[in-house]
């Protein structure tokens, strides 16, 4: 009985990418110290996914004031949406986090934002695999604990647009409800896998 046994290994994940926008926004900023700085969609989208399918991506942002060629782009490149969001995107990401975690294997939640650690933790109990993606620095130590897996967005994950000067150190103020840098559950671990 000669079987024929393949090396390949075929995944079929379907994975949701739901985007804190301010919150990576801000991040960013921060990091590169320029209000210019973006997300490059075109190269962290295909690093995050792999060889897994996506099912969904969502650019949730706060106010009304958002960009119709992000919008376009990310409709044309991904079949994603942005959603403007009346106060802060935690609550309405959260909801569809959960809508979704029926229809997903795994959801990618970009942000640093310890508001979502209960979040993660009860998709986690729901049978889905979560995985954080955000800026190493000011991504609460919780959350990376939490998750299944954290995905660093590094300087190569994002591009600065022509024409923007740097940030004054004014603009480095932290938001009010992320935790401060200096205690211990939020400083990053040199032990985590990337």
């Amino acid at each position: 009985m000669g079987l024929s046994h393949s090396n390949a290994v075929i995944i079929t994940q379907s994975v949701a990418i739901l985007v804190d926008g301010n919150n990576i926004e801000r991040s960013i900023h921060e990091r590169c110290g320029n209000e210019g700085a973006m997300l490059n969609f075109d190269t962290l989208i295909p690093k995050l996914i792999v060889n897994r399918s996506l099912n969904r991506l969502i650019y949730f942002r706060e106010g009304r004031k958002i960009s119709h060629k992000l919008a376009e782009r990310l409709h044309q490149n991904y079949h994603g949406s942005v959603r403007p969001c009346h106060k802060s995107a935690d609550i309405p990401l959260s909801i569809h986090a959960i809508q979704l975690a029926s229809k997903v294997d795994t959801i990618i939640i970009m942000s640093g934002d310890s508001d979502y650690i209960e979040l993660v933790h009860h998709l986690k109990s729901e049978g889905v695999r979560v995985e954080i993606a955000a800026v190493r620095e000011t991504t609460s130590g919780l959350l990376k604990e939490e998750a299944d897996y954290f995905h660093p967005i590094v300087e190569e994950d994002w591009f600065i647009l022509g024409g923007r000067r740097p940030m004054s150190r004014s603009k480095f103020k932290r938001h009010p409800r992320e935790s401060p840098r200096g205690r211990a559950e939020d400083a990053p671990s040199d032990t985590e896998g990337d």
